[in-house]
Order: structure tokens, then C-alpha cells, then sequence
């Protein structure tokens, strides 16, 4: 196989769905529907070749997704130091893997699993002494497109791990302004002005953050970390983005192993400001290594720890 490469891609094909996806990083990059004229309905805000990608598009998040401030955080009593990668602020952010070649483990026409490995020995040094076996499938179906997560603590210490994704979503405006969307947080983490979180968790309710209905984007500025989410008999949570102009709905699902969800309205992307909505599915709540009682996971020598998430259109 030839060497792996940021312009890598590959492409899943199921009846009228097609997704573009790399070994680069595990990234999602395309996915669309083709009508019965055979025109393409953009679900993500996407990107082709590595040179292409904007505002972390189709970025997989592991071992943190998310701010670290300052990238320091203690864990089974030792004091750790992350490289500070942050352009908003001297933080950590969003982890190691999106930068990396995969493995391609195995790949089918609707179907694909990446893996990688973390090993102590490399990432001590970067502040995070631990060794993980990782793994990201991409699978299209009936029922739209499902991504599933496996990390496994293949090291001799227990690790923590938060798990993120990072799409953009369209429903074919040319700003996300005129989309509306429902989030299923009954509250949200306070950011400092380094978009680090304060500490203290915030009900939506009564202020202009509560969108547990639909409600129009307009004019709002999302970069929210949204938290203590609503979910149904079956413990899914959903966020949805609509546009009642065209009648399409996306709708992003989680299993109970997402306890956050990030909403950004990328207004800091240069060249392309507010152009879709960053909906990120994230296992635990932004700078979980310094509060882990908002989801952190950890993960003791040999277990594992999966879950996953699903995007799917459908008409109004």
C-alpha cells in the first residue's frame, strides 16, 4: 500500500450516499446524497486534499477533545504538561491523532476502520505518558452514517481518555445564520476569555443559550460546550439542524457514552467565517483532564472503552 498522506482518501458508496474519508488523521471529510436528478446534497461542510481542510474539519479528537488550559493537568498524582497547540491561548487542544497516518485495518465499499497506536514511550515527553490502541469505523447504511470509536488501554497504568469529533454540517445556506438548530443541553460550561472553562456549569434555562427547541442561529456566536444533555428511553441524545426553506433536517445521534456536545459557529475561520455549524459529539466535557467528574474516562490496563455516533438526513 502506498505511504499514507495528508491527500489520502478513500470512498464509501451505500445506495444514494457517498462519504470521503482519509487515513489522515481517521478524518470524515466528504459526505453527501445524490437525488433522484442525481444532484449531490451536501451533509457536511467538507474538504478535499489535506491542503484543503479548515477550522479542523472532520478532525477525530483523542486522547482530549477540546481546551486544556495552559496544558496542565494532574492524574493518579502526577503533575503533566501538554505541548500548548492552541491558536486562541496558551492551551492544549483536541489531542494528538488528527495530524497522524492511520492504518487501514480493514475497508469495503460502505465500510472502513482506521487504527492507531499511542505508545507511552513517544508521548511522555508531550505530556501524556500512557499507551492506547485506537480505532475509528466509518459505515454506511440505511440508516445514514454511523461512526464508532474503540480505544483500548493497551499500556501498564490506567490512562484518561475523552473521545471527539469535530464535523460541520450545511443544510444549504450560504451562512449557517438562516439553519436552525436544537441542542439537547440543559446547561452549559462558563468560558474564560481564553475559551477555557471557568469551572462552573450554567442552565440554559431563561437565557439566549436554551435550544432544546428549534430555534433560528441568526446572528448568535456559538462556541458552546453543552452539557447534562437530554436523551431518550433508549439514553440518545440528539442535536439537529434544519432549514425549513428546502425541508432538509440533519439530525446527529449519541449514545450514552457522549456526555457533551461542542456547537461552533466557526466565526474565526478566516476565509470562510459562519459557513456551517460545528457540531462535536465529545465523550466528555472540555478540559475533563482538570474536572473529572464531566466524563472523563479512565481506563484501566486492558479495557476498552467504545461508542458511537450516527448522521442522517432526512425531509420534512
Amino acid at each position: 500500500m502506498k505511504p499514507v498522506t495528508p491527500d489520502t482518501e478513500l470512498s464509501l458508496f451505500f445506495e444514494n450516499q457517498r462519504a470521503i474519508v482519509s487515513p489522515w488523521g481517521a478524518s470524515l471529510r466528504r459526505y453527501f446524497f445524490i437525488d433522484e436528478s442525481g444532484q449531490e446534497i451536501d451533509i457536511l461542510w467538507g474538504y478535499s486534499g489535506g491542503s484543503g481542510k479548515r477550522g479542523g474539519q472532520g478532525d477525530v479528537l483523542i486522547p482530549f477533545p477540546g481546551r486544556i488550559g495552559d496544558g496542565r493537568y494532574s492524574f493518579d498524582g502526577q503533575s503533566l504538561q501538554l505541548e500548548c497547540n492552541d491558536k486562541e491561548g496558551p492551551n492544549a487542544i483536541h489531542g494528538f491523532v488528527r495530524n497522524l497516518p492511520w492504518h487501514v485495518q480493514e475497508a469495503h465499499s460502505s465500510k472502513v476502520t482506521f487504527e492507531i497506536r499511542l505508545d507511552a514511550d513517544t508521548y511522555a515527553r508531550r505530556g501524556y505518558p500512557f499507551s492506547l490502541a485506537i480505532s475509528v469505523m466509518y459505515d454506511l447504511g440505511a440508516s445514514g452514517l454511523t461512526c464508532t470509536f474503540t480505544v483500548k488501554n493497551v499500556g501498564r497504568q490506567a490512562a484518561p481518555v475523552g473521545v471527539g469529533f469535530h464535523p460541520y454540517f450545511t443544510v444549504g445556506t450560504s451562512v449557517i445564520d438562516e439553519a436552525e438548530v436544537q441542542i439537547p443541553g440543559t446547561a452549559y460550561l462558563e468560558f474564560n476569555e481564553r475559551l477555557v472553562p471557568t469551572g462552573r456549569i450554567l442552565s440554559v434555562a431563561g437565557t439566549p443559550w436554551d435550544y432544546r427547541r428549534f430555534r433560528e442561529i441568526g446572528r448568535q456566536r456559538f462556541n458552546h460546550c453543552y452539557v447534562q444533555l437530554e436523551r431518550d428511553a433508549q439514553g440518545m441524545a440528539m442535536t439537529s439542524l434544519r432549514h425549513a426553506a428546502s425541508g432538509h433536517v440533519i439530525d446527529i445521534t449519541m449514545d450514552h457514552t457522549f456526555s457533551a456536545v461542542v456547537v461552533y459557529t466557526g466565526d474565526a475561520i478566516a476565509d470562510a467565517p459562519r459557513a456551517a455549524l460545528a457540531i462535536e459529539p465529545m465523550t466528555c466535557a472540555s478540559d475533563a483532564f482538570n474536572h473529572p467528574d464531566w466524563g472523563l474516562k479512565r481506563l484501566v490496563p486492558g479495557e476498552t472503552f467504545s461508542g458511537s455516533y450516527r448522521i442522517q438526513l432526512r425531509v420534512m
